[in-house]
């Protein structure tokens, strides 16, 4: 993601992303992380954390901090706020790709 608009762009996606995931589960940083790696984005904790703040700062997620291994781990879900623009991204999402994908 070196082109400055890309990275624009993807970041758009991740957050979606992180939305989906936190949908269906509470997810934590590192996992997303992986995840992410897993569908081809190259992201830093560095820029991960701060889109994770940033998104409950928002009211788009709501944090919880569980102690995991004697080490406090925090768990990101999403509120109603973030399922209400999931889904609004989800509907969005589907009519731009049914638009450009030839």
């Amino acid at each position: 993601m070196e082109d400055k608009v890309l990275r624009k762009l993807f970041l758009g996606f991740i957050h979606i992303h992180v939305l989906h995931h936190a949908n269906e589960e509470p997810i934590f940083g590192s996992w997303m992380l992986e995840e992410l790696r897993e569908h081809g984005y190259t992201i830093s904790s560095g820029t991960l954390y701060p889109i994770l703040h940033s998104m409950e700062r928002d009211g788009l997620l709501i944090r919880e901090d569980r102690n995991v291994e004697g080490k406090i781990r925090k768990y990101y879900s999403t509120t109603q706020k973030g399922n209400v623009i999931l889904k609004e991204a989800r509907e969005k999402a589907f009519e731009l790709f049914k638009e450009i994908k030839d």
